[in-house]
C-alpha cells in the first residue's frame, strides 16, 4: 500500500519513497536541556517515535537522529538571528539558587555554575522520562542522541565552507552570518519572503539594529564573545556557534547524507529554525533540498488553552505521571497514548477526562493482551501485515498517519471479539510494535491485580473476598465498606464471573 505524508515544504499529500530503497534517515529536533521537557515537547517527540515505528513495521531500516541542545539556543529563539539570553546561561543561574534553596536534591548537580553539568542533569531528566514514555530513539543514547556541544569543530568547518561558497560573511561586529539573499529558495518552507523579512515579518526579524548585516533576514552562525558560559576559539575570535547550524551539521554528521528522507519537529521550528537549516546545508552541499519530507506536530493545549506556568497548567511529564493533573498516578503507557491519539497536524487538547479516557482504552488493550496470552500460552500465530485488522491499522497510518482511524479499526475489531486467539495475538502484537502501550516495552508493567497487596500494604485479594462474602451475607454496608477503601487506595473494583476484581487505576 501506498504511503502519503503531508510535506510542509511543499504543503500537500505525497507519496513517500526513501533516497535509498528500505532505508529510511530521518533527524528530530530534540530537547534544549535547559530544563525538565513538558508534554508539548513530548507530543513532538513521540510523534517522530511513531513515524519511526510505523516504517519499521512497514519494512523499513530507519537510522533516526534526535540532537541534545545544549548552546546556542536564545530566549528570544521565534527571531530569525536569535536574541535575548542563552537559556543554558539562564538555566545555571536558576539551578544555583534552587541549590540553595533545597529545590534540587543533594548530589543531583556538585557545581550549577558549570553548564555541562546542568546539561547533562537534564539530558538525564530527558532521557528518563523518554525512556518511560517508549521512545526507541531513548535507548540509543549517546550514539543516536548527540550532544550539539560535542561538534563545535563539525560546525567551524561548515562555517568555513558556507564563506568559501559565498553564503556566508562576517559582520561589522566581526560575527558570522548566513547571507539569505545568496539562497533563492529561502522562505520556501515558511512562506517569508526576502521583502517580507525586509520588512520584520511579523516580529520575526529584529530590527533595532541592523548595521551589522547586509540584509535584516541574515542569521548568526558564529558569535564573538569571551564573556558567553560556553566558548570555543574559532577563525572568527573566541565565542560559540548559532542555533540554526548545529542541527545541520549534526544531521550531516551522523546521518552521512547530504539530503536525509524526513525531517520532524516541532510547528513552531519552521522559522525560523528550520528555514535556516535547509540554507546551510544546501549551502554547503548544493543540493536543491536538505530533507525530502518536513513533518510538523501542531502545538499542544491544556484544557484549551496555551500552556502557561503563570495559569497554572504548564505540566512536564513528571507533573503528569505524578498526579499533579488527576490527583493520583498515571501510567507512562496511559500518558504515551494520550498524547499520540491525535493527529499531528491538528492541535491537540490535553485534558483531564482525556486521560481518563486514554487510561481506559490502555486498560482495554492490556486485558485483551493478557487473556490472549493466557489463552494461547503465549503461542502466536504466524501472520503478516496482510492479516485484515492489521492491514486495516497500517492503511490508516499510511494516510498522513491517521492515528483516529487506526484506533477505530482496531477497537472495532476487539469488539467483535476475534475468536481465534493465537491469531488475535499474533496481530496485537504487530500494532503494538507501533503503539507500545500493551504493555509497553520498556516501561514499568501495569499493576497486576492479581498481587496480595499494594504498596500501601492493603490485601487487595483479601479486601475482593470480603466484599464477595459480605454480600453472601447479605451484609451490604460492609461490602460497600470495603468497596470505599480499595477505591480511595486508587483501585477500580467491578464484578465478574470469579468474583470482584480489583484493578490499579491508570490515570
Amino acid at each position: 500500500m501506498p504511503i502519503r505524508f503531508y510535506n510542509t515544504l511543499t504543503n500537500r499529500l505525497e507519496d513517500f519513497n526513501s533516497v535509498e530503497p528500505n532505508v529510511v534517515r530521518m533527524y528530530s529536533c530534540g530537547p534544549t536541556v535547559y530544563d525538565f521537557a513538558h508534554i508539548g515537547n513530548f507530543r513532538s517527540f513521540l510523534f517522530a517515535d511513531l513515524i519511526r515505528r510505523f516504517l519499521e513495521v512497514q519494512g523499513y531500516d530507519v537510522d533516526h537522529v534526535m540532537n541534545i541542545t545544549d548552546v546556542g539556543h536564545m530566549t528570544e529563539d521565534h527571531l530569525a538571528d536569535g536574541g535575548g539570553e542563552d537559556k543554558m546561561e539562564l538555566a545555571a543561574q536558576r539551578l544555583k539558587e534552587d541549590k540553595k534553596s533545597g529545590k534540587v536534591p543533594d548530589g543531583a548537580i556538585e557545581n550549577p555554575d558549570d553548564p555541562y553539568q546542568v546539561a547533562q542533569y537534564f539530558t538525564d531528566a530527558f532521557l528518563g522520562d523518554a525512556r518511560k514514555l517508549g521512545l526507541k530513539i531513548a535507548f540509543e543514547y549517546p550514539e543516536k542522541i548527540p550532544h550539539a556541544t560535542n561538534h563545535i569543530e563539525d560546525m567551524q568547518l561548515m562555517i568555513a565552507e558556507l564563506l568559501k561558497n559565498g553564503h556566508a560573511y562576517v559582520g561589522a561586529d566581526q560575527a558570522v552570518y548566513y547571507s539569505v539573499e545568496s539562497f533563492p529558495n529561502y522562505g520556501k518552507l515558511s512562506g517569508n519572503s526576502l521583502d517580507q523579512l525586509r520588512e520584520g515579518s511579523g516580529g520575526r526579524v529584529e530590527q533595532k539594529d541592523q548595521s551589522n548585516k547586509k540584509h535584516p533576514g541574515d542569521f548568526l552562525l558564529w558569535k564573538p564573545d569571551q564573556s558567553h558560559i560556553m566558548k570555543w576559539d574559532s577563525p572568527w575570535g573566541t565565542g560559540y556557534p548559532g542555533w540554526h547550524i548545529e542541527c545541520s551539521v549534526m544531521a550531516k554528521k551522523l546521518l552521512g547524507r547530504d539530503v536525509i528522507d524526513i525531517h520532524t519537529g516541532g510547528e513552531d521550528l519552521i522559522f525560523p529554525h528550520h528555514e535556516c537549516e535547509i540554507a546551510q546545508s544546501c549551502g554547503t552541499s548544493g543540493e536543491e533540498s536538505f530533507a525530502r519530507f518536513w513533518m510538523h506536530a501542531r502545538f499542544l493545549l491544556v484544557e484549551g488553552e496555551k500552556m502557561s506556568k503563570s495559569k497554572g497548567n504548564f505540566f512536564t511529564v513528571r507533573d503528569v505521571l505524578s498526579g499533579k493533573v488527576t490527583g493520583r498516578d498515571v501510567h507512562p503507557a496511559v500518558l504515551r497514548y494520550e498524547l499520540l491519539r491525535s493527529h499531528y497536524r491538528s492541535n491537540m487538547n490535553f485534558t483531564e477526562k482525556g486521560l481518563r479516557d486514554s487510561a481506559g482504552a490502555v486498560r482495554k488493550l492490556t486485558e485483551l493482551n493478557a487473556r490472549l496470552e493466557e489463552q494461547t500460552g503465549g503461542e502466536a500465530a504466524q501472520i503478516d501485515n496482510s492479516y485484515p485488522v492489521v492491514a486495516e491499522f497500517l492503511q490508516a497510518l499510511s494516510d498522513d498517519l491517521n492515528i483516529s482511524g487506526a484506533l477505530g479499526c482496531l477497537f472495532t475489531w476487539i469488539s467483535q471479539k476475534p475468536d481465534n486467539p493465537h491469531e488475535a495475538l499474533a496481530a496485537l502484537r504487530i500494532i503494538n510494535k507501533i503503539l507500545d502501550v500493551a504493555p509497553m516495552e520498556h516501561a514499568q508493567e501495569l499493576a497486576d491485580s492479581e498481587e496480595a497487596s499494594d504498596a500501601g500494604g492493603l490485601d487487595i485479594k483479601g479486601l475482593c473476598q470480603g466484599i464477595d462474602a459480605a454480600r453472601a451475607n447479605k451484609d451490604y454496608a460492609k461490602a460497600d465498606e470495603l468497596r470505599d477503601q480499595l477505591q480511595d487506595a486508587g483501585y477500580e473494583v467491578r464484578n465478574s464471573p470469579e468474583g470482584t476484581v480489583a484493578t490499579k487505576q491508570l490515570a
